[in-house]
């Protein structure tokens, strides 16, 4: 799939160097227009259009969150009423609470709907906003931003891991009903350093975190955001029979 001059959301890329901001950047450079998504971080999400911009596409910040499904169609629309297209959504926009995974009673049934409301049903939403566009490109792709917590049950916290298990399942089910025109696929990072894992730990685990990549992991290194956005790319302009699929990227971590 030739991206140039094609039409890009990507949620929750306002982060800069996150994978959805370096995602965006990715596909910008490859000459596809693209909506830089925020929440909060209006600031960052302007930082990121201007360097999407810099590669000669054209980008602007929409303000929307994934969990409430007004914001989701209204973006779309956006997207669409700018350039008349949208040929690629990659949803990437999560959030999660750290709870360490043996404290049952720090998880409340609340934190489950906070987390599933955008993990889950933000990426349904989103999808079933774009779908009908979507399809009428003809080779579109959806990219889902999991976690290797999908399979092994681990990470911030349960609520989380049980989220991106969902969401693979729900990758599963998008790319049986979208099929032909659109592929759908999901990326499990594992083992990632930078900006998310920064917010989720203090420095402590943090280093803890790099220490043990470079010793313990197979390939002896971290997953960084631009590895997952490189892996995103790819599904989006090379990965052209593949769909349904949930990819492990985690430096041979599962493997420890």
């Amino acid at each position: 799939m030739d991206i140039k001059g094609c039409a890009a959301i990507v949620t929750g890329s306002s982060s800069v160097v996150g994978i959805g901001a370096e995602t965006a950047k990715l596909i910008a450079s490859r000459g596809c227009n693209v909506v830089v998504n925020y929440v909060t971080n209006h600031d960052g999400a302007e930082e990121t259009v201007a360097a999407c911009r810099a590669f000669g596409v054209d980008s602007f910040a929409v303000k929307g969150d994934v969990a409430e499904d007004d914001d989701c169609r209204r973006m779309v629309k956006e997207a669409v009423d700018r350039w008349g297209q949208l040929d690629v959504l990659v949803n990437n926009a999560a959030v999660t609470k750290t709870v360490p995974q043996a404290d049952l009673a720090g998880l409340t049934a609340q934190d489950f709907h906070d987390i599933f409301s955008v993990n889950v049903v933000g990426n349904f939403q989103m999808t079933r906003a774009a779908a009908p566009h979507l399809r009428a490109s003809g080779d579109a792709s959806v990219v889902n931003i999991s976690s290797i917590g999908a399979f092994r049950g681990n990470g911030s916290c349960m609520a989380y891991s049980a989220s991106k298990g969902a969401l693979n399942t729900l990758t599963i089910s998008l790319a049986r009903q979208l099929a032909p025109e659109v592929r759908v696929n999901a990326i499990c990072p594992g083992g990632l350093l930078g900006n998310w894992t920064r917010k989720i730990m203090d420095d402590e685990a943090y280093q803890r975190r790099v220490q043990e990549a470079e010793t313990n992991f197979p390939l002896r290194k971290p997953v960084m955001p631009t590895d997952v956005a490189k892996v995103a790319l790819w599904l989006i302009e090379e990965a052209a029979v593949m769909t349904g699929e949930a990819f492990r990227m985690d430096a041979g971590q599962h493997l420890s």
